[in-house]
């Protein structure tokens, strides 16, 4: 009987410290304060705008990169509005577009809405980096899985922006994206 409560203690502590680590130490806990001093500000009305390109790479739940991508990005702000077109080109061959309408609030809050992202993400920018959450749906030829996404943007000193997003469902990551996003005459 002695041995079954330390068992039970020890698969407590352990949870508990795996539970510790996931919200204080791994990606899904950073926290837009933890970038407020960041160097240099981003702003999404100068560093997003214009002709982009974001070149990138996506990693299956092992680990392992499953895909690669290019993508032209077109972004037009009219106030604190903006409409971000994308078009994807992965390394199988096939190609996904998507429609982002941004719309900036108080205090470096903002929302996003597509297509395929059921109601709206919400996020907001703080010193050098930039939060989103939001569900997507992926395409019915990738399983039509609706995943939980944290995206955060790291804005770089030449003005490059790194993208980093994690992919969850049920809570277990299912797919992770790493990729550059910088103005197109910059090649």
């Amino acid at each position: 009987m002695e041995a079954m409560i330390f068992l039970l203690i020890g698969v407590a502590l352990t949870s508990i410290a795996v539970l510790l680590r996931r919200r204080f130490a791994e990606f899904p806990g950073q926290h837009p304060e933890d970038y407020s001093e960041g160097f240099p500000a981003f702003d999404m009305q100068h560093h997003l705008n214009g002709e982009m390109i974001c070149e990138g790479v996506i990693f299956g739940p092992l680990g392992r990169v499953t895909s690669s991508f290019v993508a032209d990005f077109d972004i037009r702000w009219e106030g604190e509005t903006a409409v971000m077109t994308e078009r994807f080109r992965y390394n199988d061959g096939s190609v996904q577009d998507r429609t982002w309408h941004i719309v900036l609030k108080d205090n470096g809050a903002f929302t996003a809405t597509a297509e395929d992202v059921p109601g709206h993400g919400a996020g907001s920018v703080t010193g050098s980096a930039a939060l989103i959450r939001y569900d997507i749906i992926l395409p019915p030829e990738s399983g039509g899985h609706r995943l939980r996404t944290v995206d955060w943007m790291y804005l770089t000193p030449d003005g490059t922006i790194v993208n980093r997003s994690q992919f969850r469902k049920y809570g277990i990551k299912v797919a992770e994206l790493i990729a550059t996003i910088r103005p197109k005459e910059r090649r």
